[in-house]
């Protein structure tokens, strides 16, 4: 004959898988009157319901018992346990489930953010000058009679002693500060203590939780945007000229010629040797390494299977206090007894073997042990 889960085990599960449906419906935030009211009228909505299962479970608690002599007891434990979603899955005649909280898991994503554009700088090299002796006509010339000497007067003449030119000047770039938001820290879900309207508390059966929502957490990066680029822009340089005096004819003689050659001067000018020109040179983007958290599977709630009232015996719990003990993890009496010292040791050896650390005596915990689980 195959045995039935206990009634208060099965209560107690159905009051934590309630209760946790009940409070990761409600908000981090302080809800208004009218809200607050709508949640107490569907929580005492679903403690009715919890009220009407843990009736028909009672029910079929006695109707089990009842044909416990007949051929078809596996039948009837099958419908319990696959008629209602709230127990665990696949489970076998005579082992006891928690269903615990698993936290979610993340891993560290770096990744490289540009901070700055790439750009260029623009240096301009000016123009060199040298200097030169030029040989200027200053009086042209001219004939003169030798009865009648010819007549002369002064004017002056307009002589370039610079040419013209042009000049490069830099303009420089422009830059802009831009604020960027990046994920710090994506949101996810994690669970918080809870109450209902049934709870059992003690060492072994677990407690209520409440799943909730954290929102994700962001941070702000600063980099320099090119705005306008460097350039440069060509300033025109007028030719310099300067103003001499010279004799001209003003009435040739009359007589006989007489011809007067042309005078020159040497004067001293500036000329263009090299042009003005520019150098320009490549600035590579800037670029930074930001590590973030990256979730790789969300938090959740699962089944366990553990030790408890149903499947265990003083001489079980003895045998994993010797086998504690001789790992070197419990110092206390072996008396058969789940104590809180005996939980903090199995907590601490559970901690140091990589095994699900909760507060019960999981399977798992049981067979690294070395003690039989049945």
């Amino acid at each position: 004959m195959i045995s039935s889960p206990p009634f208060h085990v099965v209560a107690f599960m159905l009051a934590i898988t309630l209760a946790t449906t009940a409070c990761s419906s409600l908000p981090n935030d302080t809800p208004d009157v009218e809200s607050l009211e709508d949640k107490n009228a569907q929580l005492a909505a679903r403690e009715a319901a919890l009220d009407r299962r843990l009736a028909n479970i009672e029910a079929r608690e006695k109707a089990l018992k009842t044909r416990a002599e007949t051929p078809e007891p596996a039948t009837a434990i099958t419908q319990l346990r696959t008629g209602d979603d709230l127990l665990p899955p696949e489970a076998k005649p005579g082992e006891c489930y928690t269903r615990v909280w698993a936290p979610p898991t993340y891993r560290e994503v770096t990744e490289r953010v540009k901070t700055q554009d790439a750009a260029e700088t623009i240096t301009v090299i000016p123009a060199t000058y040298k200097t030169t002796r030029k040989r200027v006509l200053v009086k042209e010339a001219s004939t003169k009679l030798i009865a009648v000497p010819a007549t002369y007067k002064t004017i002056e003449e307009r002589v370039m002693v610079k040419p013209a030119a042009k000049k490069i000047v830099k303009v420089p770039a422009i830059y802009e500060t831009h604020s960027e938001q990046v994920i710090d820290k994506p949101a996810h879900t994690t669970w918080k203590r809870g109450t209902g309207p049934i709870q059992r508390i003690d060492d072994t059966t677990g407690e209520i939780m409440c799943l909730v929502e954290v929102p994700a957490s962001y941070k702000t990066i600063t980099k320099r945007v090119l705005k306008t680029p460097a350039t440069t822009k060509i300033i025109e340089e007028p030719a310099i000229f300067k103003t001499v005096e010279k004799r001209v004819i003003d009435q040739p003689a009359t007589t006989e010629t007489v011809a007067i050659p042309a005078e020159y001067k040497m004067m001293t000018v500036k000329e263009i040797d090299t042009p003005a020109h520019e150098n320009r040179a490549p600035i590579d983007a800037q670029y930074t390494i930001m590590t973030r958290r990256e979730l790789v599977q969300d938090g959740r709630m699962e089944w366990r299977s553990i030790l408890c009232d149903t499947n265990t015996t003083p001489d079980r719990i003895s045998d994993i206090q010797r086998a504690l003990d001789e790992a070197g993890y419990y110092p206390g009496p072996i008396d058969g007894i789940i104590g809180v010292e005996t939980m903090r040791a199995v907590n601490a050896y559970q901690r140091a073997n990589d095994l699900p650390v909760d507060k019960y005596l999981n399977i798992a915990t049981v067979k690294a042990l070395g003690v039989s689980p049945h």
